[in-house]
Formats: C-alpha cells, sequence, structure tokens
C-alpha cells in the first residue's frame, strides 16, 4: 500500500475516500474495503455493518480470515484499550448479517416494483433490459439457470459469462422468505438505485466469504 504515502492528510485519500487502519494487518485502506464495530455501553464488541452506531469506530479487513484473527489474537481490546465481550461466532454472526442485508434490499426492490420472479417473467425482464441484474439460486438446476441465460445480451453485449450481471449467492429458501413467494428459484432486478446498492452489498458478502460467485 504505497500510494498511501500520498495521503493528503490524516483519515483522507487524496480522492477524499475515507481511509482508516485494520486492527488485524495494520495496512490502511478506504473504509469501503473494512468492517466497523464499536464497543457497547456494557462492554460488548458491536458489529456496526451500516456504518451509523455511535462511539469510536475499530476497523478490520472485510475478510472473515481477519475477523476470526482479530478475534483469536483479542485485538479487539486491544484497539479499544479496555476489555471487551467479543463473540467466539463473531464471523458467521456478520456474515448472516451481510447476507440479511442483501436479501432485506431484494425484499425491498419487490415492493418498489423494480424486481420480479418466476422464470416467465425474469426470462422476459432479462431479455428486454440487458443491464438489468439476475438473481438465480445456487441450488437451483445448473440447467435451468443456463437455458435462463441463453441467448441473452448483457452489458458488455455478452450471454451471462461477462457482461450481464449475475448474482448466485443465496439458496431457494432464502430467496423464497425474502420475496414473500414459494419456491423462488430466479429473480430478475431493474438497473438504478436499488440495484447499485444491493450489488455493492453483494460484493461486501462476496469478499467477506473470499468466494469468486459472478458478479460481472
Amino acid at each position: 500500500m504505497g500510494q498511501l504515502a500520498t495521503l493528503a492528510r490524516p483519515g483522507k485519500a487524496a480522492d477524499e475516500t475515507p481511509v482508516r487502519r485494520c486492527i488485524a494487518t495494520g495496512d490502511t485502506m478506504p473504509v469501503d474495503g473494512l468492517l466497523r464495530f464499536v464497543v457497547g455501553p456494557e462492554g460488548q464488541l458491536c458489529p456496526d455493518l451500516g456504518r451509523e452506531l455511535p462511539g469510536r469506530g475499530i476497523w478490520v479487513g472485510g475478510r472473515r480470515e481477519l475477523v476470526e484473527r482479530a478475534v483469536k489474537k483479542r485485538l479487539f481490546a486491544r484497539a479499544a484499550r479496555s476489555a471487551v465481550t467479543v463473540a467466539e461466532d463473531l464471523a458467521e454472526q456478520i456474515e448472516g448479517q451481510l447476507q440479511r442485508r442483501c436479501l432485506a434490499l431484494l425484499g425491498l426492490a419487490r415492493r418498489a416494483g423494480q424486481l420480479t420472479v418466476g422464470y416467465e417473467k425474469v426470462r422476459a425482464l432479462l431479455t428486454a433490459e440487458p443491464s438489468a441484474i439476475a438473481v438465480t439460486a445456487h441450488d437451483g438446476s445448473l440447467r435451468g439457470r443456463q437455458k435462463l441465460l441463453s441467448g441473452l445480451q448483457g452489458e458488455g453485449g455478452d450471454d451471462g459469462k461477462g457482461g450481464r450481471r449475475v448474482v448466485t449467492h443465496f439458496a431457494i429458501e432464502e430467496l423464497s422468505l425474502a420475496l414473500g413467494g414459494e419456491n423462488v428459484v430466479h429473480a430478475a432486478l431493474r438497473a438504478g438505485g436499488l440495484a447499485d446498492r444491493f450489488m455493492g452489498e453483494c460484493r461486501r458478502l462476496e469478499d467477506f466469504r473470499h468466494e469468486t460467485a459472478r458478479l460481472a
């Protein structure tokens, strides 16, 4: 991270993006790549994924192994300079919260009329709108997914292998619960502000899991 030597002033990168130091690695990086924590009034450590809780923030790089390292080496107490109660399953809690944030945005998009479900309706939307995001359950039929995406044009003029944005992070049960349906395997989300927020949260989840799921 040699470029950090050119910071305009503490806490800001040259392009005014806030930066913070990861307690697990010592690296300074933009906050978008970090997870924020605060210590509650009774000394309990609280994840603050929305970066909105009051108090001094403690920052960890947005990957599971870094959170686990911070827990194992008791780095949260060192950063807080006081005794801190840290859940042993903190990494699992964070992954669950990140996933719920993604699914909550899908539910919001459905209520706002920006998302549709069902094979035929999803296929129609993806055909009509190349910038729409395809969401397909990872435990659904691979053949069905390939059929859904075949021949479609994506943002990059691809057929679902590069330009088309496809998210496969969630299971059928999870999509069904989030979208208030039964056996939801496929959904499509129109491009726009909600879609951008959804993709941002999906990338946080992907980075945390250190996956290579398709988020083209």
